[in-house]
């Protein structure tokens, strides 16, 4: 899962994703249902298309949305994109593969090599675009685009007069609640009690000096270290998301907003009106219950040398700028995408990966865009609102 907050920018709402991938593991969405009718479609894609065919079929049904066959020149900027990265992104998918897309991935893992033209040409040939649509099949409505990143932090493996903000491995406290299914201490209790406190202690990964950093860290659900050692020494290392303490999560930007405190909730916005209220600081920070708790890992170079990114719902890494989360109720995971979204902060018509999910991640047309790791990427995690259109390529 990941976790994500509504925030504000200029007056209008911005929804800041964030978040925490489920574990490996995770259940496959169920596949989509029979056609909806018998009698196939027509309409008049272009002829001139490899893959062309004038009879199209008939809608699918998945879960909380309506699959629409369209011919590919319906896809906007189709045969546009070079394919190099996103085939990364399907290779990954391949490593843990549904049953829909398993018989394709010794030939997606052959033409890993072969030119655009030729991924273009397989794609045509072997699957077909379907338009997501919501349930009642209103083809002119537009979904929500969002972005979520990794963040890269300076942390330290010990507390100090700079360092004081600890982040914490998943206590056997905390895992005997979840066995129970209760939730745990909120973001209050942990920071007041002295019984939550103790249950804490002794489970610390490394300490920040920023309590927003931490806040974002958790929004996120994963972010790289760049940990300073007890003997100075340096490494980058990878917090993944490993649980939450069963807490609602509750938009820090959204409090604010409703206090009348600030009109701009983004991150910035949020640090500058600390700046002016420290006071207030963990009224702010409490006004969201919940609280991540995170797993050490390495930083891994695949084999194909590409900077992998956290683990999605799907288990294999994110591919930024190639993978999204969606609602695996409605776009199974691993299923590749056609995605096209009109600026104002990305203009983009590109192949993406269904490999993630989140609490906020809800209903047909909606993905969350993974746009990498770092301060430029978080800046357009945190500005990124735009008018979304899907395409699943699905198998003939």
């Amino acid at each position: 899962m990941r976790i994500l907050a509504w925030f504000y920018l200029g007056g209008a709402a911005l929804l800041l994703a964030g978040c925490a991938s489920a574990p490996p593991g995770a259940p496959e969405a169920p596949l989509p249902k029979p056609p909806v009718s018998s009698a196939p479609r027509t309409d008049s894609p272009d002829s001139r298309l490899p893959g062309f065919d004038a009879t199209l079929p008939s809608d699918i049904v998945q879960g909380k949305s309506r699959w629409r066959a369209v011919p590919w020149a319906e896809l906007p900027g189709w045969g546009q994109d070079g394919l190099f990265e996103a085939w990364n992104a399907w290779l990954q998918s391949c490593e843990r593969p549904g049953p829909v897309f398993a018989p394709l991935c010794g030939e997606v893992r052959r033409l890993s090599i072969a030119s655009s033209f030729e991924q273009t040409a397989w794609l045509q040939q072997r699957l077909q675009p379907y338009r997501v649509q919501p349930l009642d099949g209103r083809a002119d409505a537009d979904g929500l685009l969002t972005a979520y990143y990794e963040p890269l932090l300076q942390a330290q493996r010990f507390p100090s007069a700079t360092h004081t903000v600890p982040l914490y491995r998943i206590p056997p406290a905390l895992q005997q609640a979840r066995r129970n299914g209760q939730p745990w201490f909120t973001r209050q209790e942990l920071q007041t009690l002295s019984q939550a406190q103790a249950q804490l202690r002794g489970h610390e990964i490394a300490w920040l000096a920023d309590p927003i950093d931490a806040l974002i860290l958790h929004i996120q659900g994963s972010g790289r270290l760049r940990i300073t050692e007890a003997d100075g020494t340096q490494k980058l290392v990878r917090l993944a998301f490993a649980a939450t303490n069963e807490q609602p999560y509750k938009s820090v930007g959204r409090w604010l907003l409703d206090q009348g405190a600030t009109r701009d909730a983004s991150w910035p916005g949020i640090k500058a009106w600390l700046a002016q209220n420290p006071q207030r600081r963990d009224e702010l920070l409490w006004s969201n219950p919940r609280v991540v708790f995170f797993r050490e890992e390495s930083v891994d170079v695949s084999a194909r040398g590409v900077d992998e990114g956290p683990r999605g719902a799907q288990g294999v890494p994110l591919t930024a700028g190639r993978s999204i989360a969606v609602d695996p109720q409605s776009i199974p995971y691993g299923t590749p995408v056609w995605l096209a979204s009109p600026g104002p902060t990305l203009a983009l018509q590109k192949l993406v990966l269904a490999q993630d999910t989140g609490s906020a991640i809800l209903g047909a047309v909606r993905a969350d865009y993974y746009v990498g790791s770092g301060v430029q990427a978080g800046e357009i995690a945190g500005r990124l609102k735009q008018p979304l259109q899907l395409w699943v390529l699905w198998p003939r």
